[in-house]
Order: C-alpha cells, then structure tokens, then sequence
C-alpha cells in the first residue's frame, strides 16, 4: 500500500453472541482501465444518540452526490445544494483536502478534477456533512488512483481529518456503529426504524460545542453512561422503544451543550407528548433527533413548533437507516 503503511494492522472488529460478524468487503484488483468519470454517494449521520458519546453512530439515508470527471488539468469544482453560497469551489473544500491528502499518502500525481458537488446534509446540523465531505474525497482519490483501499483504512485517514471515529465510520460502513481507539469498529444489525430530525436555525460550530465540555465528568456519571450505552444498541437492535425511552438518557455531553440551544428542553418535551420514545440531539446539535415507531412527521412538527416559539425557524426531516455506506458508482 506504500504510504499507507503507517497505519499498521488492521483493526480488530467486535463480535456479537446475536448476529455474525459483517466483514469488509474482499480485497480488490486496481481498476482496470482506469476511472475517469464515477459518482460517490455519502450518507448523513448521527453520532451520539445520547450516551454513546464519540462511540455510537448511526448512517441516515439523507445522501450528499459527488460526480466526478478526470480532465487533462487543474480544478473545476461546482457546488449545489447545501452551503452552494458559501462553500469554496477550490483546493481550500473539504472535499478536495481530503481527495489532496490521500493522493499524497500514496505518492500519486493529483490529475484534473471537474467535480459537482450536490449537497442534501445541511451544514453545522449534527449530520455529519464534515465527515460526508471526507469520505467523498477519499473516495474520490482512491477511485481515480484504482488503490482499492480498505475500509478501515479509509477510516483511520478519514478519523485524523474529522478528528473523531463516530461520524466517519457511519458514512463509510452504514447502519449503526460502535466506534473506539484502535480504531475498533463494529455495525450491529438493527430493527426496522424510522427517525424525525429537526435541525434549528443556529450557527453552532462543532469545535464550540466541543469547547463547552468539562475536562473531567464524575464517576457516577460516566457509570450511568456506560449502563445506558448498553442498553441503547439492545434496544435499537431489536427496536424496542419502550427500552429506548430509558436508554437514550445522558449525563456526559448534553447537560453542557443543551443550554446553547434556546428552546431545546421545551423542544426535548413536545416530541415526548406527540409520541416519540427517545430523544437526543444529533451529533453536537444544534439538531434533534427523535424515534418512535410511528407519528414521525407529526413528532418533528411538534419539534420545529419549540423551536419557534423560541424565535428559531426549523426544517424538518423523516429519514431511515442507510445500511449501506459510502458507494462509488460507475457509468454503466
């Protein structure tokens, strides 16, 4: 793999007493010829989920496009969608940085670029658009160098770029992931789920909201985490929202990032009455995500109707798992 060396081993995947282990897919010849036009599709995500704080994540089939076409020289990026008015169409876009990195991680020359960037994850949500715009360029390098690179070594690169795992490996893997050091990454089968996202009208830049934790939390803190960490992959595995309505109750992230959120608490309480079994907010927020078996969009009206009455406008959307991650997909 060359540069890629400095990765190391790969990385050891939990085993589950209840479903067999999903593998990664088999190693794979260098593209032959090479690839000069594909898509990449990315999914959104939501890591936390409550307790699982850096360590839970779950893919969300609201998908970012990235079409892409190998030219003789230089850059021509567009961008559509989400962040079209302020997202930099150069070198300078997440996209390319990553698409930069890791041509240079395997020692290959950059080519000409004519990428469409066709955004659907709103930024600065708590969907993971920073880790979408990651992987998308990863993708992007190795499909056009024909590496074939693994996916946990997608991951590793993708993690020191994001600076954590959680979003990361939802986008690249799919489904529900537990995430740690190593990195160590396991997708657990889920149940059939639906969930409401509300995300306000407020800029609150991750590295804020990062900013907002205390160095050390109590003992019994982190205790009542790791319980209620347990409980939540039971109860999204078999979809028993009357566990879920416990196990989303957190003490480590939320009761520091909450407050900079007008209107969550009251928004946390209408989802509550109009039926949802658990709430949280989604990644660092400002977003808020919510599950119940049925009454979704109802649950995200009542939601975004919170967030108004605390003067923020809200957009609303009812998304399922994606259990596929990451694709790249050639012209047929």
């Amino acid at each position: 793999m060359g540069g890629l060396g400095r990765f190391g081993p790969k990385p050891h995947v939990l085993e589950s007493a209840h479903a067999p282990r999903v593998p990664s897919p088999p190693a794979r010849p260098p593209l032959s010829p090479p690839v000069t036009r594909f898509r990449v599709r990315v999914p959104a995500s939501a890591a936390n989920l409550g307790p699982g704080f850096d360590s839970v994540a779950l893919a969300l089939d609201l998908v970012n496009e990235l079409e892409v076409e190998v030219t003789g020289a230089g850059l021509e990026l567009t961008v559509e969608g989400e962040g079209e008015a302020a997202l930099p169409r150069d070198a300078s876009n997440l996209i390319m940085r990553a698409a930069l990195r890791l041509f240079r991680e395997l020692g290959a020359k950059p080519p000409g670029l004519r990428l469409r960037s066709i955004n659907r994850i709103p930024l600065g949500s708590g969907l993971g658009s920073s880790a979408a715009a990651i992987v998308a360029g990863l993708l992007t390098a190795d499909a056009v160098v024909g590496a074939r690179i693994a996916r946990d070594d997608l991951l590793k690169l993708a993690s020191e770029l994001e600076g954590h795992l959680d979003n990361p490996a939802a986008s690249i893997y799919g489904g529900l992931v537990l995430v740690g050091e190593g990195p160590l990454v396991y997708q657990v089968p889920i149940g059939d789920l639906q969930v409401a996202v509300v995300v306000p009208k407020l800029d609150l830049p991750t590295l804020q909201m990062r900013q907002a934790l205390p160095r050390n939390v109590p003992l019994a803190d982190a205790v009542f985490n790791l319980g209620r960490i347990a409980m939540l992959v039971e109860a999204l595995r078999r979809a028993d929202y009357e566990l879920l309505s416990r196990a989303m109750e957190d003490r480590l992230h939320q009761p520091y990032r909450t407050p900079s959120i007008p209107g969550y608490e009251a928004a946390r309480a209408a989802a509550v009455e109009a039926g949802a079994a658990g709430v949280a907010l989604s990644g660092a927020g400002p977003g808020v995500i919510a599950f119940a078996p049925d009454g979704l969009p109802s649950i995200a009206e009542a939601i975004a109707q919170a967030f108004r009455s605390h003067g923020l406008s809200a957009r609303r959307f009812v998304l399922s798992p994606a259990l596929e991650g990451a694709q790249v997909h050639l012209p047929d």
